[in-house]
């Protein structure tokens, strides 16, 4: 009986050791300064956040990111995809960061880490300048445009409203614009600066959807690392340089909650 015991003990201790070590993709703030590169996840289609200009990926978010990799003494390589492969990518530890505007939520904090929040985001409703919807009620029956793996998508479907998914907001946009969909859920920065575009064809709903906390995403165990970004994102925002960078794009500054 004694050596079953002890059998039995060295095999649950393996089995707790694989366990650890299988959950723990994530990178620490040594293995990024050793790569001496940071690779930054990223679906570019979120302006003024990310977005493609000439081929070059810019935005709010871009530069923070500078700022942070200049803070860690390392170099940038990011990596261009859909948004619902960003956190994937993230958590199978492909990608050592995500950025895209992601929101943290209870369902996301069980499958990856997240820098404390640097920005409190909502999310608009955008429908058509004739449009007889004209605040979140009129939305009851009406069917909503959203992107793939995104907050507007969960929150959507989880309060029962009637959504048609798109892998990319453009083409969000451009079912409100043809008439596939009654409106268009969407962070708000992003509506409103791709309801620029539409020359008043549409509109941005005074009533906010929701309201959400942007920050950026690790796959678990990062321990590190993402303390040496909120060491770096504190500073940035204690001494007005987030704020700039937002005023920079035109975008007004909101602090997260406390």
């Amino acid at each position: 009986m004694k050596l079953v015991k002890k059998l039995t003990a060295a095999a649950l201790a393996a089995t707790l050791c694989l366990a650890l070590t299988a959950c723990s993709d994530g990178k620490s703030l040594e293995d990024i300064q050793e790569a001496g590169k940071l690779v930054v996840a990223t679906s570019p289609d979120f302006p003024p956040f990310e977005s493609l200009e000439g081929g070059e990926i810019v935005g709010i978010e871009v530069d923070i990111m500078d700022l942070i990799a200049e803070k860690l003494g390392v170099e940038i390589q990011f990596e261009q995809m859909d948004f619902d492969s960003v956190l994937p990518g993230v958590q199978s530890g492909k990608f050592d960061v995500g950025m895209s505007g992601i929101t943290i939520t209870e369902k996301r904090q069980k499958n990856a880490d997240f820098t404390d929040p640097y920005f409190l985001a909502s999310q608009s409703i955008v429908v058509m300048a004739d449009s007889d919807i004209t605040c979140k009620d009129d939305l009851e029956g009406k069917t909503i445009a959203v992107q793939t793996g995104t907050t507007a998508e969960s929150y959507c479907m989880e309060n029962g409203y009637e959504v048609l998914a798109y892998q990319a907001n453009n083409d969000a946009a451009s079912a409100l614009t043809s008439g596939k969909v009654d409106a268009w859920v969407v962070d708000n920065e992003v509506a409103v600066a791709l309801s620029a575009e539409q020359n008043g064809a549409t509109v941005v709903l005074d009533e906010a959807m929701t309201t959400e906390p942007y920050a950026f995403a690790f796959a678990k165990g990062s321990d590190t690392l993402v303390e040496a970004f909120n060491e770096a994102l504190s500073e940035l925002v204690a001494d007005g340089t987030i704020e700039e960078i937002f005023e920079t794009y035109g975008v007004p500054y909101v602090a997260p909650e406390a």
